[in-house]
């Protein structure tokens, strides 16, 4: 079986919808290459998270303080990662901040872009949290 992109993204639409928005990536990722597999009588690989690529939402908040853009713009420069959209926002002493990145580019996945920003947001004492566009789509409708 021949399974287009759309057509493994539709799957994983219903396997988040079956589980429900709080289940892990991992555990999605599991029933997806399961339910392919049952669909094919064909040996089917599912791309392993290395080739995850696309569009990602990250989500940063916290006190504000001097160098919060600089730190996580320079990790996404440093990844090879295009920032398609930013918006930024201090509210008396917090800082928010919401961007659209796409990290196809990328050597590194969607993983260890957020074991870099897990780096940079600790010692800054912010959260900073991304996801991918469809899980983050999916998550967010009403």
């Amino acid at each position: 079986m021949n399974l287009t992109e759309n057509d493994i993204r539709r799957i994983a639409f219903e396997t988040i919808n079956e589980l429900g928005a709080g289940v892990s990536a991992d555990v999605i990722r599991e029933n997806v290459k399961k339910k392919i597999e049952n669909e094919s009588s064909n040996s089917f690989n599912i791309p392993s998270s290395k080739t995850i690529s696309g569009r990602v939402i990250l989500t940063s908040f916290g006190l504000n303080k001097p160098g919060i853009v600089a730190a996580i713009t320079k990790s996404l420069g440093d990844n090879n990662c295009d920032i398609m959209d930013l918006s930024q926002k201090i509210m008396g002493d917090f800082f928010t901040m919401i961007m659209i990145i796409d990290i196809t580019a990328s050597a590194k996945d969607l993983k260890e872009i957020q074991d870099d920003m897990h780096k940079i947001a600790e010692p800054l004492n912010i959260k900073i949290y991304l996801q991918h566009e469809d899980v983050f789509r999916f998550m967010h409708r009403i």
